[in-house]
């Protein structure tokens, strides 16, 4: 969410597609997740159009389409779909020429539809919270990168580590970040997100940090990741 809004604000066309059944993307983007009549849900169980799921939100440049709680059940309603891990991909095809970035948020869980955001993706940022079992997380997200890689998606790359929670006066924190960067190398952001207080108060207020207060630790931090991405593809 941050990173989208930063995204359009440094005058790029984003389109963050809520891959979410908890919506918090949606709502923290100033959807009203009430007064939507079309969602990611409908698109992949009803097949309906994906422009009359595709929602402007109050950052120039930057479109929603956002989740439903209903999502946790299209996994066992695509169950019996032909070719069921390419839908979001088929789904986004038409739009893919629209947007300079689409980003799918996905949740922690490695379902189906994760698959299908990964099988839909050139590629992958790994979040990983600077807390103990944050790394223990990452070699489950690796092994079934790997596997979508060598199935259905062999253009998947990862695109970066991307340390978040951080407090430099942690020592934990540190460790996390040493162990990460030792790992993984080139491929770590140089970039780290901070903790940061706003950061966790504006979804409440339907807003991404950029517009709650631009002049925060956590807005900064975001935009300077835009930048290292844009920059990066190049």
């Amino acid at each position: 969410m941050n990173l989208a809004a930063s995204l359009a604000t440094l005058e790029k066309s984003v389109l963050l597609v809520d891959a979410d059944p908890q919506a918090n993307a949606s709502s923290g983007l100033g959807v009203d997740l009430k007064e939507i009549d079309c969602s990611l849900y409908e698109c992949l169980v009803n097949h309906a159009d994906v422009y009359d799921a595709i929602y402007t939100t109050d950052i120039e440049g930057l479109d929603v389409l956002p989740s439903h709680i209903d999502l946790v059940g299209a996994e066992i309603e695509m169950i019996n779909v032909e070719n069921r891990e390419n839908v979001i991909k088929k789904l986004l095809a038409p739009v893919a020429d629209d947007y300079d970035y689409i980003l799918i948020d996905c949740s922690p869980s490695l379902g189906l539809i994760t698959v299908n955001s990964l099988t839909a993706a050139d590629s992958v940022i790994i979040p990983v919270q600077c807390e103990y079992f944050a790394l223990e997380g990452i070699s489950k997200l690796l092994n079934t990168i790997k596997i979508v890689k060598s199935r259905l998606n062999p253009k998947l790359e990862i695109e970066g580590f991307l340390l978040t929670m951080y407090d430099s006066r942690l020592r934990l924190a540190n460790q996390i970040y040493d162990e990460v960067k030792r790992h993984f190398q080139e491929l770590v952001f140089k970039t780290v997100i901070q903790r940061n207080v706003k950061l966790s108060e504006a979804p409440s207020h339907g807003l991404p940090a950029i517009l709650y207060d631009a002049t925060s630790t956590g807005s900064k931090n975001y935009l300077a990741l835009a930048n290292e991405i844009i920059n990066k593809n190049k």
